[in-house]
């Protein structure tokens, strides 16, 4: 094993980290990155579209935004580009 690029030690070259918790590799790790996911965006104010639980919608006065995830992608189109940026 050796460190990873980017996370070097200078001074413990022969060093490497110990991983006490995988997230990737899991059968429930995507569940629990999209209850995450999930439960930020409801809490800024998206809505769960009924039909498609991978689209949120947010409406905000006249603007209304539109967030996609598809598995660790995701989509965000809106009809204000300002708010858009802030969103992001």
């Amino acid at each position: 094993m050796k460190q990873p690029s980017g996370f070097l030690d200078s001074t413990l070259p022969s060093h490497v980290c110990r991983l006490h918790k995988s997230l990737y590799g899991l059968k429930q790790a995507l569940r629990a990155w999209y209850t995450r996911l999930s439960d930020f965006l409801l809490s800024i104010g998206f809505h769960a579209f009924k039909v498609d639980t991978s689209l949120f919608i947010l409406f905000d006065g006249s603007n209304i935004f539109y967030l996609l995830v598809y598995i660790d992608d995701i989509l965000l189109i809106g009809s204000n580009f300002v708010i858009l940026h802030r969103l992001i």
